[in-house]
Parts: structure tokens; sequence; C-alpha cells
């Protein structure tokens, strides 16, 4: 076993795998894959070898595998979706003009044979004996030669053939920045099988999911070019690649028209590439001797910004380490391809120009994901905001400490773009699946922005710093396997004490909305009588701030009684008084301030403004 792999092991012992409960059990695989790609034509042949391992209770008689490319093919479901749906992605599409209207056609539509994508497959077999494999759209379904027992292993063999697209969305070749290929969603993956099934989704616009594993993988090119991606390049010596004293790496010419390269990623859920002949290849040191690889064009613009950026990433994956728990690879690449921002294991494409804020947000975000979905794996098609919102507020909370100029709140735009969405009265439950959405800009409210209020409201719950411990216990319990929605709710509740169910299920299972209103304030020269109502459906315990005209100040925190918790002062300058709880079935609750001779000048329903009210308006009493 080579160093470098068995360094790459370390990072992952048994016992982090086996330290779960007594019924929780995921699939293993091993993937072995040789690729050759033949950069005139853009299409590639490969072999897969996959060892299976099925760790669940059930015989399994099929297995499912995701042919992600056969999306990109005139008449997919991909290209039907985007010609019926409101609000298109714009990537995807062209504009043209009919009589002088705007007209949008789907990009895939009109893809000729040799631009459209595609991913076949031959001589599939188990345990060399061969299956039958189906072919249905972007899901190869296969009637195993002999059922999977329960806790056995099997081998799965095959041959792929295999054509890049013209770039439509996040995989493709020559996109829209140069880049010629980014080899995301390339390779038959199988599909994941687990508590609730199987979860063989089509490709029709969103998201992936995917059985944690190990993944060696041969990728034979063209010798001009320069790869980045998941795990660890581990013959740098063999293809001519070194190290200059100056931390940028250089491929050194060799005598050879093609060149291979051989890639190791440890228990990951997925593996993606980006080449190019035109990269310059940075690399940084960042925390725990982490390498944070920047790929990028030789363009004097997009040098310029990338070169600005890197110190502030190297900033962030502090500020993640610190915030959830440490990244657990030793390598990590930020590539300029793609279109947008993607996250896979150990990587991101994303997109290389524009200006510096705009970058090292998009870096954010797409880095935030390692901790977000490529170490806490949670299913994206079903719970997107457990994976965009979680990575939103990381992205945020992060962008801000590194800024020049810090705001109070730097979650105030998620909160605005969940009021918006509320106030359109089209919003759907955070259960809906991700390619169900009427809109594609609801499927981004509900998971990015309300997805990242899920834990900002988590904070004016129970505290800003049962928050922090919450999100540390979560990624120590939870990583390196599948959680879902309950799990980041038992992690709050073991660390706070408080009853959080209530929560789970009004915030992501309805459209149930907070709105909570000062209804009277009644004085007289002994005491002042407030008379709060709650409008909304969902409750929530209510912090209020009394000013008075001379200046003072004191909070007052009403619990909800269904939690059976009691939040830390959050601002122990100011004198708290706890009152009575309020039962959700109540719609109005009175207390009396003992004012004596003070007049008071404002009554503000949470100040903090970190529960997502839907009419802040009525927050307010001022005399």
């Amino acid at each position: 076993m080579k160093k470098s792999i068995l360094l790459a092991w370390l990072v992952f012992p048994l016992s982090s795998l086996l330290a779960q409960s007594n019924t929780y059990w995921q699939q293993h695989v091993d993937y072995k894959m040789d690729v050759v790609m033949n950069v005139k034509t853009y299409q590639y042949k490969g072999k897969q070898e996959l060892v299976y391992t099925n760790n669940s209770l059930d015989t399994l008689r099929k297995v499912f595998y995701h042919l992600y490319p056969n999306a990109f093919q005139p008449g997919s479901e991909m290209d039907a979706r985007i010609q019926s749906i409101k609000d298109p992605d714009a990537r995807m599409i062209t504009k043209t003009k009919v009589n002088g209207v705007d007209v949008k056609e789907s990009r895939i539509k009109n893809l000729k044979p040799n631009e459209m994508g595609f991913l076949k497959i031959q001589n599939f077999q188990q345990d060399g004996v061969s299956a039958t494999a189906k072919e249905v759209g972007t899901i190869l379904e296969v009637t195993l030669a002999k059922p999977l027992l329960p806790h056995a292993t099997t081998t799965f063999t095959l041959d792929f053939e295999g054509q890049v697209p013209i770039q439509i969305r996040r995989s493709g070749r020559n996109n829209a920045e140069g880049v010629e290929l980014s080899m995301t969603q390339w390779y038959p993956k199988i599909a994941e099988f687990d508590f609730e099934g199987w979860h063989a989704d089509p490709y029709i616009a969103r998201e992936f999911h995917g059985v944690w594993g190990n993944f060696d993988v041969n990728i034979t090119i063209d010798k001009d070019y320069i790869l980045g991606g998941s795990g660890y390049l581990l013959n740098k010596n063999e293809i001519g690649y070194g190290y200059q004293d100056a931390g940028v790496v250089v491929a050194i010419p060799k005598k050879t028209k093609t060149l291979t390269w051989h890639f190791n990623a440890p228990m990951v859920h997925d593996f993606a590439w980006a080449a190019d002949k035109n990269y310059i290849h940075d690399v940084l040191k960042a925390p725990n001797n982490v390498d944070l690889h920047f790929l990028y064009k030789n363009d004097e613009k997009v040098v310029a910004t990338w070169k600005q950026a890197e110190p502030k990433i190297v900033q962030l994956m502090t500020i993640f380490n610190s915030k959830v728990g440490d990244y657990p690879y030793k390598q990590y690449s930020v590539i300029q391809g793609g279109d947008g921002g993607m996250e896979y294991a150990m990587c991101t494409l994303i997109l290389g120009k524009g200006k510096l804020d705009g970058l090292v947000g998009l870096i954010a975000h797409e880095m935030g994901h390692s901790w977000f979905q490529h170490v806490l794996a949670s299913n994206e098609s079903k719970h997107g905001w457990m994976d965009e919102g979680f990575t939103s507020y990381l992205e945020d909370f992060g962008s801000n400490e590194v800024a020049d100029k810090k705001t109070d709140n730097p979650f105030a735009n998620a909160y605005k773009g969940y009021y918006k969405m509320v106030a359109s009265g089209k919003e759907l439950p955070q259960t809906t699946h991700a390619d169900r959405y009427d809109e594609n800009s609801l499927y981004s409210t509900t998971s990015y922005s309300k997805g990242e209020i899920f834990l900002t409201q988590l904070a004016y719950l129970i505290g800003k710093e049962n928050l922090d411990k919450t999100l540390k216990r979560y990624y120590s319990d939870f990583k390196f396997k599948h959680p879902t929605p309950n799990d980041i709710k038992r992690s709050a509740e073991r660390v706070s004490g408080a009853n959080l169910d209530w929560y789970l299920t009004d915030w992501t299972e309805t459209t149930n909305t907070i709105d909570y209103g000062i209804k009277e304030v009644n004085a007289n020269p002994e005491a002042t009588t407030v008379t709060l109502e709650r409008i909304g459906r969902m409750p929530m315990p209510i912090d209020l701030l009394v000013e008075y005209t001379d200046g003072a100040t004191e909070s007052f925190y009403i619990p909800l009684r269904m939690m059976s918790f009691e939040k830390e002062n959050q601002n122990p300058t100011v004198k708290r008084t706890v009152l009575s709880d309020w039962a959700w079935a109540y719609p109005t609750y009175t207390f009396a301030l003992k004012t004596n001779s003070k007049t008071i000048k404002k009554i503000t329903i949470d100040p903090s403004e970190f529960m997502a009210d839907v009419k802040r308006e009525n927050n307010v009493f001022m005399q």
C-alpha cells in the first residue's frame, strides 16, 4: 500500500464508521474505474469494477444506476421540464423573438448528435455472470444474476461509453468561460438504497444522493491537459507533475501523447474532475496541513482576482472548522469550471470571472458544502434545505467574518427572501421533492433562505451558544452518514434540553407562518398592562424589549410551554424578567409592567429580528 493511500485511510478509522446506533446502517461501495478521454470527439470509454456491500436487512434482487449524461438529449425529462416550468433556469435556455415577443427555448432541445450527452453500458456482470441491464432514461435498472443477501458483498463490472455534452448545466465541455472539460455526473453511479428504499430519481434538474465509499480512478488524456478534482493525485512523478518552492504546480513536458492521472478518493459519495490546457495551479496550506488547490484560467483579470481570493479561502476554512468541525481530508480543490457553482467530493467547480467579493462568496458557499453535504450527506432531493440552507448559513457567517466591513446581521437577506415568498402565496412545504416545485425560484428560496433561517431561528429559540454546540454535536454524531431532519433536531434537543419536535414540524413540514403582535397597552399610575396576540399558526417563545423615556431599558422573556425550556439571557447588560409560559392554544397573553412613575417610550417583540415574523409592523408599540 502506498504511503499516500495509507495516510488517507488514517483519516477514517474504522471505529468512526462503527460509532453509530444499533439500528443505523448504510451501504458501502468501492469503485475502480479506468477511463480514456478522446479530446477530439469528446467521447470517453471506461471500465468500472464496483464492490457493493449490502448492509441492510433486505435481500436485493435489483440495483439501479444513475446515467446522468442522458439528461442532455433532446426529448429527455430534463428537456421537457425546461420547456414546461414557468421560470426555467436562464443558463439552460435561449431567447429568441417571434413577432416581437420573447420566446424561451430549451438549449437541450436543439442539441445535435455530436453535441448531446450520453452514457451507454455494455457487458454488465455480477461476480462474472451476466446480468440483465435495462436503460430507462437517466436510470439503469439491473436485474441481478443472483439475489444479494443481507450483509453480503458482491462485485459488479461493466464497460461504459460516454459523450460529454455541450455545457448546459454543471457538466459538459467548452463552457462560457472557455473551460474545456467539466466532468461531473459523468460515470455510471450506483443509486442509494437506505431505510426508505431505493433513491433512483431521474435527473430532471437537481439534486444528488450517493453511497459512501472509496474511489480509485485512472484517467488517460492528452498530455497537454492539467487536471484537478476529487481525491489525491497518487502519481505526480509519473506524469511529470512537480512542486516549485513558490508553491505553484507546473507541468513538465514528457515525450508521450497521453498521460494517465491516478486519483484516490477515500470515503466519499461522488467523484468529479475538470481538465483544461490553460489552467494555472496554485497550492496554499490551510489548517491541519490541508492542501488548498486552485485551478483557474490564465486570463489577466481572472488571475488577479483569484490571487486576492486565495488567502481569504484559507481564512474561511479556519472559520468553518471552528464553527462546525475539522475538514477531514488533506486536500480541497477550487476549480474554474461549471456554470455558477456546484459542490463535489473534495472539490468544487465554479465560475471564475467576476468581482472579488462575489468570487469569495461563491467559494465560501461551495466549500461550505464540504461540511453540509460531503461529510454530512443528507438527501438533497428530499431535504434540500439541510444542504443548501445550512451551507448558506456557513457562507453568510464566514463571508461576514472575512469581510473588510462587517454587518450586524449577515443573514438579513435570507429573511427578506423568505418574506417575499410568503407574500407571494406560492410557498410549498420544505418536504416537497426538489423536482416538484412549481417554480425554480420557490425551490431556491425554500432550500437556501428558509433552510438558513432554520438555524438562525434555532439560535433565537435555544440561544447562540447552544446553536454553536448543536452544529458541533451534529457534525460529530453524523459525519460520513446520511442524516435526516430528525437528526439535526435531536442534536439540538440533546444539547439544549428543549423539546423541538413542534419546530421541525411547523417550519419544515407545513407553510405555517409566525405572526405575533402587540394588541393593547393600557397604562395607569402603578402599572401598565400589555396584551400580546398570536395571529399566525406557528408558535414561538417571545423576547420583548421595553424602552422608557428616561433612557432605561429592560427585557422580558415569555417561554413557550411546549418547549419545556428557558433560554439564557442573550444580552446580560440588560435586566431580564422571565414571565410565565404561553401555551399555543391561547390566542392572547397579558402581563403587567410595574412602571410606577416611568413612562414607556417603546415596546418591541423580538428586537434581534431573528424570529421570522412575517408582519413585523405589529411587533412595535410606540407611545
